[in-house]
């Protein structure tokens, strides 16, 4: 097929999925279920609808069903800013003077300013459709905190945002849109809750992390009548709402012909590179096409390229289900790095168990060069990016620089996950050379492993 290809590809409401795709159902080799911290026995459906929606809950479980139903009024909302662009990046190939062909995936098309809506929206409705109150949440960078208020305000939900401090210190503007939409949002650690004072004590002066927000999220949702808690990424759930990324993505690429060769994404705890490349990692496990896949996570907190796998506690305070993951330990708190949404000690089951099977890669990059291709990017293709997605932008313009030195004509796709609007602080550091390359040493990160629960 020859056609054209535009400079952004659309799809029509047509187009839009009417299903979500759960990627699990397509793995031969599942990852392991979440174990009770108490008993130590996989988690029940049951037992998930105490922290869950009880929908939820059962999609949290569900590795067998490989297409889930999209509800209608969750579809309807997602017509509000879906489907998403998927841009060919003519001006960065021409500025890079590379063969390679790259794409990438625009998911900063609503006021959230990330891919986070698409999971919220989705919580909020089952939130509703059970006749909850309201839920409470963490956050790092804010996305998740904005893309929850936003949906909550939508179907007249309370929303209770346990914000990391350093992140709530500095992104005032995104804690404000959130307070716009009705959610009240607090810096954690904080001294609201006792599992954020206990870390307050350990820690004291704490920037703190996602892990210790999550904490403070599930224990409050657990003391209020009428609430659950709603989690942004790390979840089964969570990919699978994101799911949608990826099969826009494939049916934009089907649509003129185009094949990926490789798809990269920026890395945390997994939702936005989960969902990008769910509908190409199921196609490869049944065999009828081959990609590379390439996690990006930052330097400052390598869960993949210097975690162990092994089961470990989702949070901090250790209230929450143990999962078997990448993890550089639950106590393990991250530096102050400006890509807060990657601050997270582990990386979602899913992830972990394809990239243990060696079916996907992973790379860790320093925040300096994160920045610098950033800015390369923003003045490029004229999107100011945020810094998570940068990510991911700088391993798509290495990888362009590579087809560059050999001749190869690839073709590379990678998910631009939001607008960098907010993160200006980040931006006014790097500009001003006050930007540092923070990497966590062999005995900094044994802290963290030796908190990993021995369970054998």
């Amino acid at each position: 097929m020859n056609k054209e290809i535009p400079y952004k590809i659309y799809l029509d409401e047509t187009e839009l999925p009417n299903s979500w795709l759960n990627l699990r159902a397509f793995m031969t080799k599942k990852p392991a279920p979440l174990l009770n911290p108490k008993t130590l026995q996989p988690m029940t459906q049951e037992e998930l609808s105490a922290i869950f929606c009880e929908e939820l809950a059962k999609q949290e479980i569900d590795d067998t069903t490989k297409y889930i139903q999209i509800p209608k009024e969750v579809r309807d909302f997602y017509k509000m800013y879906r489907p998403a662009p998927l841009v060919r990046a003519y001006c960065l190939e021409k500025a890079l003077g590379t063969p390679a062909h790259i794409y990438y995936k625009f998911e900063g098309n609503n006021t959230s300013g990330s891919h986070k809506l698409n999971s919220a929206i989705a919580q909020a409705y089952y939130a509703k459709e059970q006749g909850l109150q309201g839920v409470t949440t963490e956050t790092g960078a804010g996305q998740w905190g904005t893309a929850l208020s936003m949906a909550c305000s939508y179907f007249g939900l309370d929303c209770n945002v346990y914000m990391v401090k350093v992140s709530y210190e500095q992104k005032p503007f995104r804690r404000e849109v959130m307070r716009t939409y009705g959610a009240k949002v607090t810096p954690s650690p904080s001294q609201t809750t006792k599992v954020g004072r206990q870390i307050l004590e350990e820690f004291p002066g704490t920037g703190g992390s996602l892990g210790c927000a999550i904490s403070e999220a599930v224990e409050a949702s657990q003391t209020k009548e009428g609430y659950r808690y709603a989690l942004g990424s790390v979840l089964n759930q969570v990919l699978l709402h994101q799911s949608i990324i990826g099969m826009e993505t494939k049916t934009a690429l089907d649509k003129y012909g185009v094949k990926a060769d490789m798809i990269i994404g920026c890395a945390g705890g997994g939702s936005n590179l989960g969902g990008l490349i769910a509908p190409f990692m199921a196609e490869q496990l049944e065999g009828k096409a081959n990609y590379r896949f390439i996690a990006v996570e930052p330097a400052s907190c390598p869960s993949l390229t210097r975690g162990k796998y092994a089961y470990d506690f989702c949070d901090t305070g250790r209230v929450c289900p143990l999962s078997k993951m990448y993890t550089l330990g639950s106590g393990f708190i991250p530096s102050a790095s400006h890509a807060g949404g990657l601050r997270y000690h582990g990386m979602t089951s899913t992830l972990s168990e394809l990239y243990d099977q060696g079916l996907m890669e992973a790379r860790s990059v320093k925040q300096t060069e994160v920045f610098e291709a950033a800015e390369y990017f923003a003045r490029v293709e004229g999107i100011l990016p945020a810094p998570e997605s940068a990510h991911a932008i700088k391993v798509a313009m290495d990888e362009a620089k590579k087809c560059k030195e050999t001749g190869e004509k690839k073709t590379i796709v990678f998910g631009l996950t939001g607008t960098g609007y907010f993160d200006m602080y980040a931006y006014e550091k790097f500009h001003d050379g006050k930007m540092d390359d923070y990497i966590p040493t062999e005995e900094e990160l044994q802290k963290g492993f030796d908190g990993i629960p021995k369970l054998q």
